[in-house]
């Protein structure tokens, strides 16, 4: 009988503290550096995230003009020196994405030791309470977009609290009535499913907006002129377009809006909890940070000078 050719197979370390010890030999899931970016990056729901991460990637392999499984920690951070003059934030991102990238490639057996591991994310400072708009601008930029699908867009981004990515992908089956209001079911970040009631005024907005015509189910709700779903760059154009008509800085974005859903449902006294289920907040830690970017109280007011 012939012999079976053997599979090559790797021993990874483990990467994280508490994982299970089988002794198990790990099979690479991928042949080639491309093959394993694909994968690891693919993981990702986001089309941004995706394509940052395949660009960080790509920039690291050309800089050290060699497979990933041959990097040492000296490549790595030669590399980042590369970097001392961009933002924090861009260098943050790019230690993040190895790391990342170096942990999946160990535990996916592609390869043996895991130089990433040692790499410390750079701080960053907090700069949310810098995009955090005033409710009248807000309400401005919104009721002075003249376009009825552009100012249910605009609505429903702040309002519903909304990724940019999740109400791009909204369908007319994905609202239904409720009372004299509605709700959405948003299909969100890491494949999780959420809820949100939507106040009167933005249900009788929408309703407006789709007109007494039966429309399909599948159809999006909001449409390119070229009849496919609006993309996510056309929809930031139409935000972008709104802020400068209302007379607001040029960095205001979509997310802007969450931003500001976030801090002025707070503010107005909404639970904490339920502003972490609407925004879909993996951890209520997150949806804190806007407590603390707009803090309602503080010892300084205690002072006198």
């Amino acid at each position: 009988m012939a012999d079976t050719p053997s599979i090559p197979v790797v021993y990874a370390e483990p990467v994280e503290q508490g994982r299970a010890m089988t002794g198990l030999p790990v099979v690479s899931q991928a042949d080639t550096d491309a093959q394993l970016i694909n994968i690891w990056a693919n993981r990702h729901a986001s089309p941004h995230t995706r394509r940052n991460y395949k660009r960080q990637a790509g920039r690291f392999l050309a800089y050290i003009q060699s497979p990933l499984g041959t990097a040492r920690l000296g490549d790595v951070q030669a590399f980042l020196a590369t970097m001392e003059d961009a933002a924090p934030a861009t260098r943050a991102n790019a230690v993040a994405c190895l790391k990342s990238l170096f942990s999946f490639a160990q535990e996916t057996g592609y390869i043996t030791y895991n130089v990433g591991k040692v790499l410390k994310t750079p701080p960053v400072k907090n700069t949310l309470a810098e995009r955090i708009m005033d409710e009248g601008d807000v309400i401005r930029l919104i009721h002075l977009e003249p376009n009825a699908r552009n100012r249910s867009l605009l609505a429903v981004l702040y309002l519903g609290g909304l990724r940019i990515s999740e109400v791009c992908r909204l369908c007319w089956r994905d609202l239904s009535v409720r009372g004299d209001a509605g709700q959405i079911t948003v299909y969100g970040k890491g494949g999780k499913t959420r809820v949100i009631l939507l106040p009167a005024s933005t249900w009788r907005l929408l309703l407006e907006f789709k007109g007494v015509e039966p429309r399909d189910p599948s159809e999006p709700v909001f449409r390119s002129r070229k009849n496919g779903k609006l993309d996510e760059s056309a929809a930031h154009r139409i935000v972008k377009a709104a802020a400068k008509r209302a007379g607001l800085p040029g960095e205001v974005s979509a997310h802007w809006l969450r931003h500001a859903h976030a801090s002025h449902s707070l503010d107005r006294g909404a639970p904490i909890h339920l502003v972490q289920a609407t925004l879909g907040h993996a951890s209520v830690a997150t949806t804190g940070r806007y407590l603390h970017a707009r803090p309602s109280d503080s010892s300084s007011r205690y002072l006198r000078v």
